[in-house]
């Protein structure tokens, strides 16, 4: 028999005042809780230069959509997180590109690198082995055979380009803007790499818009999708009253999105199954009609 779990108020405003703060500081407590003191004090000296300094991590063909947008729990080729990588910089590298290296302890990883899945796994090499069995220092030699000269991948992504002609990209807000690609709100949580909104979170061939932001706010639509928009719709959202109401909105919103989604992946698989029936050969019906003399 099934029990739920029952909480009462204060605990769950707890709940989401921890999650909150592990989404702000991240592993930058060393594993040792901030006293309210020092949160307060890490707050006021990090979230500036965080916001200021923030860079957008994504994977795509150059010159193509963002088929990937990194988030903070987003694999790298080493197998470690986005979040686990130097993802913040009190002044920006000068240098292109920008190295973002493995902080975790005996990684060789010289900077984020994004694996593409196919399925949950990642990608296999032409040397028929996975990236886990392939070296994670530059060159990414394989550790299973002599013969490989470094992970190459013929895997297809869904943009229709092969996994070897993608690259990761790490950019500033200047750049992604100059590239016609949302910078999103200014959020305070550690590593959001190019996350900008709900739709972010599906691969670039699904997204509904080549942006990765979709219907971030209830009035985007009709303010064309600008920057000065989502501003504006932000403002919008913060005079509706309570917080309770706003997140009763947010779920309806997420909701509307996943039906629309799903529609688009049904539309899609009609589509497809009408491409099989054209392209397959006309089966010969024997006639039961008796031959006329």
């Amino acid at each position: 028999m099934m029990e739920r779990l029952r909480i009462d108020r204060d605990a769950a405003a707890a709940v989401d005042e921890y999650l909150e703060y592990r989404r702000i500081v991240g592993d930058d407590d060393g594993g040792r809780t901030f006293t309210p003191e020092e949160y307060e004090e890490y707050k006021r000296k990090v979230l500036p230069v965080r916001m200021r300094n923030r860079l957008y991590v994504s994977c795509g063909v150059p010159g193509g959509m963002d088929c990937k947008l990194i988030g903070p729990e987003t694999p790298c080729f080493c197998s470690h997180r986005y979040k686990q990588h130097k993802t913040e910089f009190e002044e920006i590298p000068s240098e292109r590109p920008i190295s973002l290296p493995c902080k975790v302890r005996g990684c060789r990883c010289a900077s984020y690198l994004y694996v593409q899945l196919s399925g949950s796994q990642p990608v296999r090499c032409r040397c028929k082995h996975p990236a886990q069995d392939h070296s994670e220092a530059p060159g990414h030699l394989c550790r299973k055979c002599s013969t490989c000269t470094g992970f190459h991948s013929p895997y297809t992504c869904g943009c229709g380009q092969p996994s070897h002609a993608h690259r990761t990209l790490v950019e500033t807000r200047e750049e992604r803007q100059a590239r016609g690609r949302p910078v999103g709100q200014d959020v305070p949580y550690a590593a959001m790499g190019g996350l900008t909104g709900f739709s972010s979170l599906a691969d670039g061939y699904l997204r509904l818009d080549p942006s990765g932001v979709g219907a971030l706010l209830p009035a985007v639509e009709g303010l064309g999708g600008s920057e000065a928009g989502f501003q504006e719709a932000r403002a919008q959202a913060s005079d509706r009253g309570s917080s309770e109401e706003c997140g009763t909105d947010l779920r309806m919103r997420e909701d509307r999105d996943m039906a629309y989604f799903e529609r688009r992946y049904q539309e899609r698989l009609k589509m497809e199954k009408a491409a099989k029936r054209m392209s397959a050969p006309k089966a010969k019906v024997a006639s039961d009609r008796p031959h006329r003399k």
